[in-house]
């Protein structure tokens, strides 16, 4: 499946525009934290923009959250990796490979980093620097959804947060016009 093919499927199975600039984040960082690490990004940001493809239908029961993600993109004739990585996302899996901990730890944070570009008086990612989604990431009560002990899991990439951090804000930064931001 190519990158059109995918955002053709997401925006079938996503109606919330937030919810697919959401995963037009989430693959930009995928496809940028593939990159740094040597790995192919195709993959990577198949992922990323796909993960949560049934979260519309899911929302309100947790538990099924990528029920139906799997079974469309194994249809769909998606590789193992890439279903695999869409189920470890959301904890349905444990996390094995990079791609698995990348969109593990990636997910949460382009939420804290959408949600501290709001906060910034520009509300605009190119006016947001690494010290500034820092200090929000710091504020306990800051963005509670977006779950620090997940984000932290960069470790398992090789990665100290302020690393992983910056890759993720450029990487939005990249596609700003896309989020709106």
């Amino acid at each position: 499946m190519d990158r059109k093919e995918a955002l053709e499927l997401l925006r079938q199975h996503l109606k919330k525009p937030n919810l697919v600039k959401h995963c037009l984040a989430v693959e930009a960082c995928m496809r940028a934290m593939a990159s740094r690490l040597g790995q192919d990004p195709d993959p990577w940001a198949l992922a990323g923009i796909l993960h949560d493809l049934d979260y519309e239908v899911t929302e309100k029961s947790p538990d099924l959250h990528t029920t139906e993600t799997v079974k469309i993109l194994e249809a769909g004739g998606i590789p193992p990796e890439v279903i695999h990585a869409v189920q470890a996302h959301a904890g349905k899996v444990p996390c094995q490979s990079p791609m698995d901990w990348a969109i593990y730890t990636i997910d949460p944070l382009t939420g804290l980093i959408i949600a501290a570009t709001l906060m910034h008086p520009e509300k605009k990612l190119a006016a947001v620097d690494l010290a500034f989604v820092q200090n929000r990431y710091k504020e306990k009560g800051f963005a509670r959804g977006a779950r620090r002990e997940e984000i932290e899991q960069c470790r398992n990439l090789g990665l100290e947060l302020p690393e992983f951090i910056d890759a993720c804000l450029k990487a939005m930064q990249g596609i700003s016009a896309d989020l709106g931001l």
